[in-house]
């Protein structure tokens, strides 16, 4: 869900709210030249920043350089959720993102 997208921010970044339900995988593993930014509002999001998880609890703010190799998961036993700042470059690709989620749903983690 956008809680800014590109039309209300002229296409400088977006803002969407991610929630996983516990031992859920994410995205797998990828990069792209873009920033990526993760703010934890529930739960705990590990995140993946190039070889290192970081155990990200609420209000924790995560910067994942461009070109950087990242993911997120949670491991907990909880649901967690977070917020994602990414370019406007990024927002176009989210149908796409979403569609890859409904035909491979997260796995588990443990």
């Amino acid at each position: 869900m956008f809680k800014a997208d590109c039309d209300e921010t002229a296409r400088a970044y977006s803002i969407s709210e991610w929630w996983l339900e516990p031992n859920t995988r994410g995205p797998g593993a990828h990069s792209h030249p873009e920033d990526d930014v993760f703010f934890i509002i529930a739960g705990t999001m590990s995140i993946l920043v190039g070889k290192k998880w970081i155990d990200a609890s609420p209000g924790s703010f995560v910067l994942v350089p461009g070109g950087v190799t990242h993911d997120f998961q949670n491991r907990s036993q909880q649901r967690a959720g977070m917020l994602n700042f990414t370019p406007g470059v990024f927002e176009p690709e989210m149908e796409g993102i979403a569609q890859w989620f409904k035909e491979h749903p997260p796995g588990d983690v443990r």
